[in-house]
């Protein structure tokens, strides 16, 4: 039998099914795969905002995309190549997504009169012509999968082991092998013989289907990525904040405490931390958002690199005690996982809407350092920054993370241990000098005097302080002075950060001005817009206040800024105030990430038929 393969450069794949046919897993365990084979991946699980969805209704879908390529990508793909489609609601979620021509994998046992009324189909989908643009393979997933595994676990158990079949077919059609996921469904059923050895059977069951079953034109070719050599893993971004901040509190020579309340889509940092308790980290479950940040509080005053972990509706009830740790000048990170609002909202879909909130809420003047990751890679280098900030200016800083890259995943180089600036924390140790408000000279910070190093007794509280001693003060002078002090220290770090960098042209018609995750889109769209001759910048902002001390400059040299952002305009509301420059927006509040054909689109419209608002 002669099979044809498809060479592509890239490839975009979505696995979706009910929440609980294990699309999450299936899209993972292929990743991890595409990834060892040595392609650029980039991901985006997409969660049902509902927790109890009835099964089969599009509500309760549950999808993951996975694009993967032969050289550098940075987003999942707008439109999708290949979808394995577990049920009629998975079908019906994602038929909008599938570019034409798009080779669609159904579990035919699943297409019952039943489930296709509950997806909200008028007619069966396979019959009335819907999906003739499309090339359709119909696979029997389930009674193959039980056919398979019959033999070693009941029958409603052995239904559930249908991800794998579905995972070892995709595994034929693009070429992996299965040695990765062997090893690991090994090791996660290694207490469960029967498990182990019904998903094992799964999977082959699926790829010998493959090379079996006549699949005409079923099959991709994507070569290896040349990368730069070095040691990859594949990495979350909550992930990468996690061992972003174990790094810096090894390089620091400090411990490291974590106190959270479990929040989606933030709740993974707590857990990935939970498993390094090796390295001198502790971590702590509150009983609520506040207890989590005051906790968080008591570590940094006690000595250790303080870190607390939230969403959007978290970071709300936070906002007293992160007030507390401004007054109180002591070091420590928020990280801000940001999802859908206002509210509950939209709990497991991404959004970008909490910079106001980040800047600005709270009471009273207080200002505090806010950076943002552009890529599930950049989480590690982001948290470490925020970690050497934090202790350079005695000061919270807030790290402006989202769902998509919170739980997007992509290789990411380790870096070498030298690599990293170290980071040197200097306590107060001299009783005769010491002052708890005395300040560096340089970086405004005050000393971080240790409870119970003789001489050092001190008291800090919500109450203003006088400058110097820190005694409390009502002196109006004293409270304008302390505002400044306060104000200056974030300030003058834009001497501090590195100046902003431009991707393209330095000067020209358009910049494209974008922060935390619309990277992989902006810059995307960046690339298609220049390759077609169209002279288009890039500039992707990490950090959110204080901007870079270039940013102004940058600004002044282009005719037009766009500002693409998942909310109504945040950050080009605070571009205009800050630069007087006035900006063009491009705002979708969708739960989903741009996509690239969008941003460039709103460009083309920008430098051929003029602005539009």
């Amino acid at each position: 039998m002669t099979i044809s393969t498809i060479e592509k450069d890239a490839v975009t794949i979505r696995f979706a099914g009910d929440s609980g046919d294990g699309m999450q897993l299936t899209g993972s365990r292929f990743s991890s795969s595409s990834a060892i084979f040595g392609n650029d991946i980039a991901t985006f699980p997409d969660y049902p905002a509902e927790i109890r969805a009835p099964s089969g209704t599009v509500a309760g879908v549950s999808g993951f995309q996975i694009q993967l390529a032969d050289h550098d990508i940075y987003t999942p793909g707008d439109h999708a190549d290949c979808l394995v489609a577990m049920n009629p609601a998975a079908l019906k979620k994602c038929l909008p997504e599938l570019l034409p021509n798009a080779l669609v994998i159904l579990n035919e046992d699943a297409f019952t009169p039943g489930n296709i009324e509950k997806a909200g189909f008028a007619s069966n989908p396979l019959d009335d012509g819907l999906l003739g643009e499309y090339r359709i393979v119909l696979v029997k997933i389930t009674s193959l999968t039980c056919s398979a595994t019959g033999s070693l676990l009941p029958r409603k158990q052995a239904e559930r082991c249908k991800n794998l079949f579905a995972l070892g077919l995709t595994l034929w059609i693009f070429g992996r092998d299965t040695g990765s996921t062997r090893e690991w469904i090994r090791s996660k059923f290694s207490k469960n013989a029967a498990v182990a050895e019904a998903n094992l059977a799964a999977l082959e069951a699926g790829y010998s289907y493959g090379e079996t079953t006549d699949l005409a034109d079923a099959r991709y070719r994507v070569a290896p990525a040349t990368v730069r050599p070095g040691t990859y893993a594949q990495v979350s971004g909550n992930e990468g904040i996690a061992l972003g901040l174990v790094a810096a509190a090894q390089s620091a020579r400090c411990p490291l405490f974590y106190g959270s309340y479990p929040i989606t889509p933030a709740t993974d940092i707590l857990h990935e931390l939970a498993s390094l308790s090796a390295f001198d980290v502790t971590t702590f479950q509150a009983e609520d958002e506040i207890a989590a940040m005051c906790s968080t509080i008591g570590a940094a005053f006690a000595g250790s690199i303080a870190v607390t972990g939230t969403s959007g509706p978290g970071l709300c009830l936070k906002s007293e005690a992160i007030n507390l740790a401004v007054m109180t000048e002591l070091p420590m990170v928020i990280v801000n996982v940001q999802r859908g609002g206002p509210s509950t909202g939209l709990p497991t879909k991404t959004e970008q809407s909490d910079l106001l909130q980040a800047l600005y809420g709270r009471n009273g003047e207080s200002p505090l350092v806010i950076l943002a990751p552009q890529s599930p890679s950049d989480c590690y280098a982001i948290a470490y920054e925020a970690v050497r900030i934090a202790l350079r200016i005695m000061g919270p800083v807030i790290v402006l993370s989202d769902g998509y890259i919170g739980n997007g995943a992509e290789p990411w180089r380790i870096p070498e241990p030298d690599s990293m600036p170290p980071i040197v924390v200097r306590y107060a140790t001299d009783p005769d000098t010491f002052q708890p408000y005395a300040r560096d000279p340089e970086t405004y910070a005050r000393p971080w005097a240790i409870p119970g190093t003789p001489g050092l007794e001190h008291r800090i509280g919500g109450l203003e302080k006088q400058d110097g001693s820190g005694h409390v003060s009502y002196d109006p002078a004293n409270h304008h002075r302390m505002m400044e002090l306060r104000a200056e220290k974030v300030r003058r770090l834009d001497a501090f950060i590195p100046p902003q960098d431009v991707y393209g042209e330095k000067e020209g018609r358009l910049l494209i001005l974008g922060w935390g995750g619309t990277f992989g889109a902006i810059r995307t769209a960046a690339e298609r817009l220049r390759a077609e001759g169209i002279s288009v910048s890039h500039a992707h902002l990490r950090y959110l206040n204080p901007f870079p001390s270039n940013l102004r400059r940058i600004l002044s040299r282009f005719e037009h800024v766009l500002v693409p952002e998942i909310n109504l305009g945040q950050m080009a509301s605070v571009i205009r105030s800050t630069y007087l420059k006035e900006v063009q927006q491009l705002n979708q509040v969708r739960g989903v990430p741009l996509k690239v054909a969008e941003i460039c689109a709103r460009a083309r419209q920008i430098l051929n038929q003029g602005v539009r608002s």
